[in-house]
């Protein structure tokens, strides 16, 4: 019972957070864009268990055949499931009918070490809902009215909740 009122009151912190709005570009270009390299950084300056996540993640803009409401899936973002733990996912392209290709890197997760999966999935609605990764997650995320992403990981019956900001 009182984990069931923790969990309860996690949800409910998570769901008052709100992130600054992330200004949408001009149309995306046709061809594949590659993450800009990131500055490097002192090895003791990454705080051991983050989310790392490969450089050589593409993004590939939707065309222009794909609906708005999918494109806007599109990107890399950022958050911390349960205020702690960090995670990343890179929607890497969205067909016309929804169908989507993602990378997911998470830090440090309950039991489970920084890692990082290839997945595929598709959006319904507002959701974008991913096939199970390797390591067994099953994740889901929802577009909110405010642009950003709430996401849910699931792994050996452990649910996770966070809010993902486009990066």
């Amino acid at each position: 019972m009182r984990n069931t009122m923790l969990g309860f009151v996690a949800l409910a912190l998570a769901a008052c957070q709100s992130a600054p709005a992330v200004p949408q570009t001009g149309a995306p270009a046709s061809d594949p864009v590659t993450v800009p390299p990131q500055p490097a950084l002192n090895p003791g300056a990454i705080p051991s268990g983050s989310a790392l996540m490969d450089q050589s993640v593409t993004i590939t803009p939707p065309a222009k055949g794909v609906p708005t409401r999918y494109a806007a899936f599109s990107g890399i973002w950022a958050g911390r499931l349960e205020g702690t733990y960090e995670a990343k996912v890179a929607v890497q392209t969205i067909s016309p009918n929804g169908e989507v290709t993602v990378t997911f890197a998470w830090g440090n997760l309950g039991d489970n070490n920084p890692g990082e999966a290839a997945g595929a999935g598709r959006i319904a609605g507002k959701t974008l809902k991913l096939g199970r990764l390797p390591n067994g997650a099953d994740v889901s995320l929802v577009m909110l009215p405010d642009g950003t992403l709430a996401g849910t990981y699931t792994l050996a019956g452990q649910t996770y909740t966070g809010v993902f900001v486009r990066q």
